[in-house]
């Protein structure tokens, strides 16, 4: 079989990363002809067992899978650079789009505890989050953590969400950033797009600026890591001193009777809108994929993890709080929330820092949402789950270029078509589901490891994972479908047993070599909670679409992914054995056994 781009050959020549060969794509044996595949495919049940029931390793993410690039990332950035990764990740179109519209329709002022909410749910993902990027430091994220605790086919259909989630808030960001430059021209955001009456009025307004904007971050992603992070640190920096401005000079123009109503939506709006805008905190995983190009992980990234969510959440809140305070909830424009308020209090020129401020930040957005995708499908790619075209590695630039490019050109499709609020709703799906399924792979990991766990503890790590995830799911459903409080009364309870029992009655695996999560199981269960409780509050017409998407992931990998990665860990297990055996020969050769005895030590071939 032949390794991916710029592998030598079994003829020895070195092939370009850049190229187009079918074997560049689908180089596995079950693709070899067609008479394979139908053998393949008529293995599929028992293909599928194997990689349900099959999980990585440590070990094996960080050396085997890695070295498939066949070029290594460099090694540049540290706690500064990933903490203003992060902040430069997560505030953008969020902040200064979301919070007009959800103030606007569904929580009112009160849109700031929605901030807190989601806050706190994103602040326990991100604990989840730095304990594996320090564990397991390389550049497939939460796929790669997934996969090690919870197999190959949890880890693709994940993954498969993780790049809807890149895609998806790259479109909604690049459609925002020409609604903001649309201010920054006293001029409609529709007066520079292209609008197609014949469409549906979901995807015919058609975006070009925000394709212009998606191929310079490419061409600036592609460059350098580096040079994306001088580029984020200086506009990060700008970004903070316009927010600054924003909280400063609207408090100026405070008027606390707009804070009257304060909850017009009541508690069900106040979590309506954090479903929503957990959307604003979407980012912060791509901070995690970095860690293969971090210097120190075990230092660096939970400072920079940590750090950029409490400088993010903080900014949020008091943003929201001055918008409300600016006009009423009711006057809020959706497009271009803060600068309309500054024109509605007499400040019309403050609008156009305003907005020059929020066209830095969503170019920062998008910058680290590109370099945090074309990792996640790097090492996607690494595992044959997707064609290991995409895995490639230039080695001059230290970047993965095949992904970043393929990424970026998918984002700018969708977002020429796709309206904002179709956009950030299934956009908080996704991430909310991923966040999930890494809170429970964090418990995995620390109660569960081969050949230490107990068949009895086993089984009670299972009951007690159903508890948790059963009675979240029921607070959800019963939260979306009723306005009483005795399903309430039985599955929060039955929440806290589950936790109790999984923190009293079963002993834990492992402990972390480096850096911890605190008060497990609670911390990653309550995370749990909060991210299946969210998804209660979002519409059902998102979740039809996610169910769409998630079924094409399926038959991807039940007629291509399946086979390519089955073929590729066989074949690393086949490599593995055989290099065991011949360090069996050679020990002996070392311990001085004769020619002849050590012929007779079996090496498969």
């Amino acid at each position: 079989m032949e390794e991916q781009n710029g592998a030598v050959n079994n003829g020895g020549a070195r092939r370009r990363g850049c190229t187009f060969q079918r074997n560049d794509f689908f180089p596995e044996e079950s693709f070899k002809n067609w008479n394979n595949y139908s053998r393949a495919f008529l293995e599929t049940p028992f293909r599928l067992k194997d990689r349900v029931l099959t999980r990585s390793s440590d070990q094996t993410e960080l050396v085997e899978v890695k070295s498939r690039s066949n070029h290594e990332m460099k090694k540049t950035l540290n706690w500064w650079d990933l903490m203003w990764f992060g902040i430069g990740a997560v505030i953008g179109s969020g902040i200064f789009v979301l919070t007009g519209l959800e103030a606007r329709e569904q929580a009112g002022p009160a849109v700031v505890l929605s901030y807190v909410v989601s806050g706190i749910s994103a602040l326990l993902s991100v604990f989840c989050y730095t304990e594996f990027a320090v564990e397991i430091p390389v550049a497939g994220g939460s796929f790669a953590y997934l996969r090690v605790e919870l197999g190959d086919f949890v880890a693709f259909i994940a993954a498969g969400n993780i790049l809807l989630e890149y895609v998806i808030g790259g479109a909604a960001v690049a459609r925002s950033w020409t609604s903001y430059f649309a201010t920054l021209c006293n001029k409609n955001p529709d007066d520079f797009r292209i609008i197609v009456h014949k469409m549906s009025s979901d995807y015919n307004h058609l975006d070009p600026i925000a394709i212009g904007v998606l191929i310079a971050i490419t061409i600036l992603a592609v460059y350098s890591t580096k040079g994306s992070s001088i580029f984020n640190y200086i506009a990060s920096v700008f970004h903070l001193i316009v927010i600054a401005f924003i909280i400063i000079a609207g408090l100026t123009k405070a008027n606390t009777d707009n804070y009257s109503p304060f909850a017009p939506f009541k508690v069900r709006g106040v979590f309506h809108a954090s479903a929503v805008l957990f959307f604003a905190y979407v980012g912060f995983d791509a901070v995690s994929t970095m860690a293969e190009e971090t210097k120190n992980p075990a230092r660096d990234i939970p400072i920079g993890l940590v750090g950029s969510m409490i400088v993010t959440t903080f900014a949020y809140c008091l943003m929201a709080v001055t918008l409300c305070l600016m006009q009423p909830y009711q006057n809020i424009d959706i497009n271009a929330p803060f600068s309309v308020a500054f024109s509605a209090v007499g400040m019309d020129w403050a609008k156009y820092i305003v907005a020059l401020g929020a066209l830095k930040g969503m170019s920062t957005v998008l910058l680290v949402s590109a370099v945090g995708q074309a990792r996640y499908l790097t090492h996607i790619a690494r595992t044959h789950m997707m064609p290991p075209w995409f895995a490639h590695v230039d080695e001059r630039t230290g970047t993965p270029i095949n992904a970043t490019i393929s990424m970026l050109a998918a984002t700018a499709v969708i977002a020429f078509f796709t309206d904002l609020g179709i956009l950030s709703n299934l956009l908080s799906i996704s991430t909310l589901f991923i966040f999930m399924l890494v809170a429970l792979a964090l418990l995995v990991r620390r109660y569960y490891a081969s050949g230490v766990t107990t068949k009895v503890n086993q089984i009670k790590l299972i009951v007690s994972l159903v508890l948790i995830l059963g009675s979240s799911a029921a607070i959800s459903a019963y939260w979306a479908t009723s306005d009483g409080w005795i399903g309430f009364a039985i599955a929060v309870p039955l929440w806290f047993i589950g936790t109790a029992f999984l923190c009293i009655g079963v002993p834990k695996a492992k402990e972390p070599k480096l850096w911890g999560v605190p008060m497990v199981p609670w911390l990653p269960s309550l995370s749990i909670a909060i991210n299946i409780f969210l998804l209660g509050s979002i519409d059902k017409k998102s979740f039809i679409r996610f169910g769409v998407w998630t079924g094409f992931l399926l038959v991807y990998y039940l007629f291509l992914g399946l086979h390519a990665s089955y073929d590729t860990a066989k074949e690393f297990d086949q490599r593995k054995n055989n290099t065991v055996e011949v360090d069996k020969v050679w020990s002996k050769v070392e311990e001085g056994f004769d020619e002849g005895e050590v012929s007779k030590v079996p090496v498969s071939t």
